[in-house]
This record gives structure tokens, C-alpha cells and sequence, in this order.
């Protein structure tokens, strides 16, 4: 092979990389208008003669139109379809029922699960459906987004190297060696690998990852905010207790079989104790403020909102059993779901002069009455400092009363079209969950699976398929698509593929192989397939993986063949290594986090760091003792 010589393309394609590596780390500007202006500057400079080689005009913005970009956008409205339909939001109940809500188990199951998922899958696509799961887990635990969805990303791309079909690469490879069989002798003949041979490597990067966080995450992982909840970023009981001085929080309470207040009604037991029943189970039915006139009937359960030192006197006087966490009820009661609202009455209003028992106010309005502010005074079951308890539900409104309300924001959203009350809370989710559609989401998305799985039509095209689907039946509108989409994820990843191409179309790659490779000559066995990992991992961060392995795996089995190694080894550690990339935000999962985790590129540097340290050791260390 004849030695390359550094070109005027060559050189101003490097200055360009590293201007671009120099933007993101100092963050002068935001880092998509930073990929969006590096693309600009290449087609600007190829009008050049001299670097006519750099973009092709024509194509300078086919990024926008690749493959990747649109799987990336069919998979968020997938995702939102089915978080429409209540799918997920389920999926993260069932995850905190069995995580807790500490981030040392909920780290695991959360990326566990992704990276299995992207064994099959694309990762991104593992990464963009978990997505609202992790946003709902993190308002429920109060656990920051930033602490969950970086473990998440990481064990996403770390999944795809558990199966031969789990990354692009690892899907090349096979064919590349067979290409390059074509230039060996009989006696190298390279086999292919089997759909599992990379398994054990797939399994040791992903236990790995998984532990560095649990172990390290304190450390390594950014602190960030708290997410909001829909009370102006405040948990239930402060803000009523900063408001309406009501220290009261949510329980959960199982009434026994033969229970001595079966028979009586909610109501009985809300003025006995002051305490608010706000929700009611019973044979696996569950009633969100069910109406306070119904007869109890036991064994069942109750989610009851009061003064926690009037709960546990309850509990030891009276025979009732009170669960550490809201466990039927923690779905109904997740601050993304339900909240505290209030509402003025209007003059004019159809309500002034009844009282919440009159309107049967629960079952009207889907929503619990917890208190009457009016002329600095405030009515409510529960006992304060400076008020005693009252029936708040035979208190007559008037006009301009502020009702405080416990509701789902679906019941809110109707009721904020109730010409009768005004409701004032503005700070709220404004979905419609749309259940009775779940059985349509699930069918697309099956659909787009299948189609990924069992067939060779393009992916782009297969995850279209099922979001084109959602849209048609109604699962998500069309508007509701548009908002799905994380543009500034779409802009970043589509600007930065011009700079890949001209990275591979004027020799730049192949002048950077050369160049490190003559510094590996000589070197001993362990030490070239050490430097072809590292020299993969360099050029995954710069190009797509799937450029760096259709470069480099010719020239790690050239390689291989002139130091005595095993080339199809050499050519698994190329495939393996440009998954590789947790330094920098240019992979389409990381890129994909970064916005609504609020990610800098300063965090990928310091957590991605060690974990590009931790990858090449681990997956050097299985390919030498397995193959």
C-alpha cells in the first residue's frame, strides 16, 4: 500500500474537527447551532477550487433525510404514542414497585432492561422509547433526570453488543470478512460469527457499566434538579402546608376482612378522624375521589390524605393497617398524573349558595374538595393551628371562594372548561391519556418490530411504519408527532454527518490510520489489537461507527495477517470498539439525552471518560480470554 501524504483538504478537514471538538467542550454557542455552523462552514469552504473534495453541495443537507435521522424521529413519536395511551407510565410503576425508589436499585433495572432491549433493537430506539418511562420515574422519586437517563443511554449503546444484530457494525461485519477472504490464503480463511458469539463480550460491557454507576454514580454522574411535579416544583404536602398551613400527606391503608367500620360509609370515617379518603380499591378495581356516601366493604383499600400523627392514631386505635408506600394507588397518585389545584368561583356561577354535597362534588367533577379559602379564612376537614375542622362539604360556596382540589390533570383539563369555576393553577401536564387506544399503539409498534426483526426493509422506513400507524389511528395526532420530535437532537445529528463524510471522502481517516498504525509497528501482538481499539474508538467519536468499520476492519486484518494474529479477532475488535462512544455527544444516544437531561459536554467528558477507559480493558480482556 502506497503511504498517504497530508492534503490541503486533509488539513483544513482536521482544523474543522478540532474547531468542532473546541466548540462543544467550551460551549461558546449551543452544540447543535455548533453542528449546524460546522456544516455551514464546510459547504462555504468547498466552494473553494482547492476544496472542492470537502461537500458535495447537493448533499450537504442529505443528513436530514439519512436513515438514522429518521429512525430517530419516527421512534420519539413511537414513544409518545405509547406514553399517550398510559403504557409507560404503567412500565414505571412497575419499576418502581420493584426498585424503590433509591437510585442504586433503580439504575439497574432501568438500564438492564434498555440493554436488553437493544440486543434486538436499535439502540437509540431502546434509548427514545425508555425515555418518558425515566422522565416519570424521575418526578415520582424526585430523583434528578440527569442521575438516570446518562446510566441509561450508556447501557443502551453497551446493549448492542450483546447479539451480531444489535449495532450496525456487528451487522457489517460478517460481510466484511467475507470481502476479505477474498485476499487470503485457504489456511486464513476467516469464519463468520454467529448470532451470540459476541454475547459474553455484550454481558461483561453491560454488567460493567451498570455496576460503574452504582458504584460510582455519586461521583461521576451531575447533581442536577429535581423534576417538577405540577405544583410549581414542590412535593403535595409542602405546598399545601406553605398555603393553607394543611400538614397533610398521602397514605395508603388496607381495611381487613370483618373490619368493625364495614357497612358504614367514606364519609363516616373522613369525620371521625378529619382525615380525607381520596381513593378506594376493592377486587381489583380501583376509584380515584370516589363519592363519600359509598358503603365501605371489606377487605379493601384507601388512599387517605391527612396529618400523619392523625393517621398512625388512627391505625393503632382503630384496626387498620398502614403500608410503608403507595402501592395500588402509586400510579393514580404520581405528581404526573394527579395534584393539588385550585379553582375560584366567578359571580354568576351556577354553584354560589350549594355546598360539594349537593353537587355530588366527586362524582361531577372527578375530584376531591380538601379545602374553602374565603377572606383569609380556611375550611377544611383537617385541623390546624389556627382552625378547627370543618364539614367542608356542607359549606356553602360564594362568589369568589378558592376551592382547593385534589385531581387527575385530565379531570382539571375538563374542568378548566367549566364555565362555573375558574380554575388559577397553571402549572400542570396537559395530556389527554388516551387508554382505549392502547391496543392500536401496541399493534404498531409491534408491527414496526416485526418488520425490523424478520425483514430487510430499511429501518427508517420500518419505525415509520408504526408511528405513521399511531397517527392514523388516532393513538397521537399529528400536531402532537411534531412535539414529540427532539429537533435540536435532529439539527445536531444531521449537521454533523457532513463532517463524517468529508472526514472519509478526502483520505483524512485513512491518513490518521496510517499515521497511528506506523506508530504501532513492532509492536507486540496485545499491543496492536490494544492500539486497533483505541484508534476504532477515536474514529467513532469523529465519523459514523459504521464508516469506522468499513474502514478500518480491512486494515486490522491486513494487520493481523502480518503479525501472526487471528484477523477475524482483530476485525470482532474494530466491530466491538465503535460502540465506544461515551466521550463526546456525537452518538445518536447520547445526543438524544443530552437535551432534556440538560447534559453539558463537560458531564459526557468526565463520566464518558472513565467509561471509554472501562470498555477497551473489559472488552479486550473477554475477546483474549474467550477467543
Amino acid at each position: 500500500m502506497e503511504p498517504i501524504s497530508l492534503t490541503l483538504e486533509m488539513s483544513v478537514v482536521l482544523g474543522l474537527l478540532a474547531f468542532t471538538v473546541f466548540l462543544f467542550v467550551s460551549e461558546v454557542v449551543r452544540i447543535d447551532l455548533a453542528a449546524i455552523l460546522v456544516m455551514v462552514l464546510l459547504g462555504i469552504l468547498s466552494q473553494f477550487p482547492a476544496l472542492s473534495k470537502l461537500a458535495d453541495v447537493n448533499h450537504l443537507f442529505d443528513g436530514l433525510s439519512s436513515n438514522a435521522v429518521v429512525s430517530i424521529i419516527a421512534v420519539m413519536i413511537i414513544g409518545a404514542g405509547l406514553d399517550k395511551t398510559g403504557l409507560m407510565s404503567k412500565v414505571a410503576a412497575l419499576i418502581l414497585k420493584h426498585g424503590g425508589k433509591t437510585e442504586a436499585r433503580i439504575i439497574p433495572i432501568i438500564s438492564g432492561t434498555v440493554g436488553v432491549i437493544s440486543s434486538f433493537m436499535q439502540n437509540v430506539g431502546a434509548a427514545a422509547l425508555f425515555l418518558p418511562v425515566v422522565s416519570r420515574i424521575s418526578v415520582r422519586t424526585e430523583l434528578p433526570l440527569s442521575r438516570l437517563l446518562m446510566p441509561m443511554g450508556f447501557c443502551a449503546i453497551l446493549g448492542g453488543t450483546l447479539t451480531m444484530v444489535g449495532s450496525s457494525p456487528l451487522i457489517l461485519l460478517n460481510d466484511l470478512l467475507l470481502n476479505a477472504n477474498e485476499m487470503l490464503p485457504s489456511d486464513q480463511q476467516m469464519e463468520a460469527f454467529g448470532l451470540f458469539s459476541v454475547t459474553p463480550i455484550g454481558i461483561a460491557l453491560l454488567i460493567t457499566g451498570i455496576l460503574y454507576f452504582v458504584l460510582f454514580g455519586r461521583w461521576v454522574l451531575p447533581k442536577g434538579d429535581k423534576q417538577s411535579d405540577g405544583t410549581s416544583g414542590q412535593s403535595l404536602k409542602e405546598y399545601l402546608t406553605r398555603i393553607y398551613g394543611l400538614n397533610t400527606d398521602i397514605f395508603e391503608i388496607s381495611i381487613p376482612e370483618g373490619h368493625a367500620c364495614a357497612g358504614e360509609t367514606f364519609d363516616d370515617v373522613m369525620q371521625r378522624y378529619h382525615i380525607y379518603i381520596i381513593g378506594s380499591a376493592y377486587q381489583g378495581k380501583r376509584w380515584f375521589a370516589p363519592v363519600i356516601q359509598t358503603q365501605i366493604t371489606a377487605p379493601c383499600r384507601i388512599a387517605v390524605l391527612g396529618r400523619e400523627r392523625v393517621i398512625r392514631k388512627m391505625v393503632a386505635e382503630g384496626g387498620y393497617i398502614l403500608h410503608h408506600d403507595l402501592d395500588v394507588f402509586a400510579e393514580d397518585y404520581a405528581a404526573t398524573k394527579s395534584g393539588v389545584a385550585e379553582m375560584v368561583i366567578p359571580p354568576g356561577s351556577a354553584v354560589i349558595g350549594k355546598c360539594a354535597h349537593d353537587l355530588v362534588f366527586r362524582k361531577t367533577y372527578g375530584a376531591s374538595l380538601l379545602a374553602i379559602h374565603r377572606d383569609g379564612d380556611t375550611f377544611s376537614y383537617v385541623e390546624t393551628e389556627d382552625h378547627e375542622p370543618t364539614p367542608v362539604g356542607e359549606v356553602e360556596f360564594h362568589a369568589g371562594d378558592t376551592l382547593v382540589i385534589h385531581s387527575t390533570w385530565e379531570a382539571l383539563t375538563r374542568l378548566s372548561r367549566d364555565r362555573d369555576f375558574v380554575v388559577v393553577t397553571t402549572d400542570y401536564p396537559r395530556e389527554e391519556l388516551r387508554p382505549k387506544k392502547v391496543g392500536w399503539a401496541l399493534f404498531f409498534f409491534l408491527i414496526a418490530l416485526g418488520m425490523i426483526l424478520f425483514s430487510d426493509v430499511r429501518l427508517s422506513l420500518c419505525l415509520l411504519t408504526g408511528a405513521v400507524g399511531m397517527i392514523l389511528t388516532k393513538v397521537i395526532d399529528i400536531d402532537e408527532a411534531y412535539e414529540a420530535v427532539s429537533w435540536s437532537t435532529v439539527f445536531l445529528l444531521a449537521s454533523l454527518i457532513p463532517l463524517g463524510t468529508a472526514v472519509q471522502s478526502t483520505g483524512t481517516a485513512e491518513w490518521i490510520a496510517q499515521e497511528i498504525l506506523s506508530l504501532l509497528k513492532g509492536w507486540p501482538l496485545w499491543a496492536l489489537q490494544a492500539g486497533i481499539a483505541v484508534l476504532a474508538t477515536i474514529f467513532t467519536l469523529i465519523m459514523s461507527n459504521v464508516g469506522a468499520t468499513v474502514l478500518l476492519v480491512p486494515l486490522a486484518v491486513s494487520i493481523a495477517v502480518a503479525a501472526g494474529g487471528d484477523p477475524a479477532i482483530f476485525a470482532l475488535t474494530v466491530a466491538i470498539s465503535t460502540s465506544n462512544s461515551f466521550l463526546i455527544p456525537t452518538h445518536q444516544v447520547n445526543a438524544l439525552i443530552m437535551g432534556p437531561a440538560g447534559y453539558k459536554v463537560t458531564d459526557f467528558v468526565k463520566s464518558g471518560g472513565i467509561m471509554t477507559i472501562l470498555f477497551l480493558i473489559v472488552s479486550l480482556l473477554v475477546m483474549n480470554v474467550l477467543f
